[in-house]
């Protein structure tokens, strides 16, 4: 197995949409009884809290759900969303309910094992899409509320992007001027971006 060392907890305090972008190249890692996976984070979505009518704590919305949003940044803040768990980066610092949408990474460590969670062959659609690289990588629901900084879920540092590109976000249009803010970011030329 791989020895990595996570990013320490000062590397989470920064600017959301900073980190958002600090993110991507870094190396996300899960490791299960099955096996370890990691692939480079390739795309990411920020949601700004409060102010951020796409955002799960919008208006300071304080929920089973959203609880974790209001700790420390580089928690782990999972989700369902229909048949599928998403993960985030809490950020924003305490009682500031802001998160990081990882949407896609790079396949690097354990692609037999993504490939039979999937039950796809290798190839870009195996972790394109922020339900895709959970089942691949095997988050659940179970990593809510863990830290980023240690094992079993972590991040540590990666490869330097050449280029970063920001866009509007995906599946928010019911949220007002709010779909066309550029929060989210990718890799320039990356094949495993969603899309």
């Amino acid at each position: 197995m791989t020895k990595f060392h996570a990013l320490a907890c000062d590397f989470y305090d920064k600017p959301t949409l900073d980190l958002a972008q600090s993110l991507l190249g870094c190396l996300l890692i899960k490791e299960t009884p099955e096996g370890i996976c990691s692939g480079y984070i390739v795309e990411t979505e920020a949601y700004m809290g409060p102010c951020d009518r796409a955002a799960h704590s919008f208006g300071n919305r304080r929920t089973k759900r959203t609880e974790i949003m209001f700790g420390q940044s580089g928690l782990v803040y999972t989700y369902q969303m229909h048949t599928h768990t998403l993960v985030n980066v809490v950020s924003g610092g305490v009682d500031n309910p802001e998160a990081i949408l990882i949407r896609a990474v790079e396949p690097v460590e354990g692609i037999e094992l993504m490939q039979q969670r999937r039950g796809l062959q290798a190839g870009k659609k195996l972790t394109n899409g922020p339900g895709k690289l959970t089942k691949a990588l095997g988050i659940t629901m179970q990593d809510y509320g863990l830290s980023y900084t240690k094992p079993p879920i972590y991040i540590t540092p990666g490869m330097i992007p050449e280029h970063i590109s920001s866009g509007p976000r995906i599946g928010i249009e019911n949220s007002g001027e709010a779909k066309d803010y550029p929060w989210r970011f990718w890799i320039t030329g990356n094949s495993y971006i969603s899309k």
